[in-house]
């Protein structure tokens, strides 16, 4: 096997070390917030970066090794595409199921029952 250059061994660990730290924050979101929305949230944003960083770390490793990487692309592209929108679909989910949230209700939002009151 063929031994990469000095830099792009230094990327391709950069990037993974990036990419072990956004995962670790990840874990450790999913492991210490309170409720569901709080730890719908640590995953999909800082575990789908942490993957991410891995990815890059293999695309990297593949053109140094002369192919195109484009398996680690597709993941690339499929990871992006689909937990942002997965994570939105439980989440209305959860709001449709009325699943308690720790933070409250946000200032200036009723239930829809104040508005019928005041219309009628």
């Amino acid at each position: 096997m063929d031994t990469l250059h000095p830099l792009v061994e230094a990327l391709i660990s950069l990037m993974l070390l990036i990419g072990a730290l956004f995962m670790l924050v990840g874990a450790i979101g999913l492991v210490r917030f309170g409720d569901f929305f709080m730890r719908l949230h640590a995953p999909t944003k800082a575990t789908t970066l942490g993957v991410g960083g891995v990815l890059i770390a293999a695309m990297v490793h593949s053109w140094a090794g002369g192919r195109f990487g484009v398996p680690e692309l597709l993941i690339t592209l499929f990871l992006f595409i689909t937990a942002p929108v997965s994570a939105n679909l439980m989440a209305k989910a959860a709001l449709h199921l009325k699943v308690p949230s720790k933070a409250g209700r946000p200032a200036g939002i009723d239930d829809g029952a104040q508005t019928q009151d005041k219309q009628g």
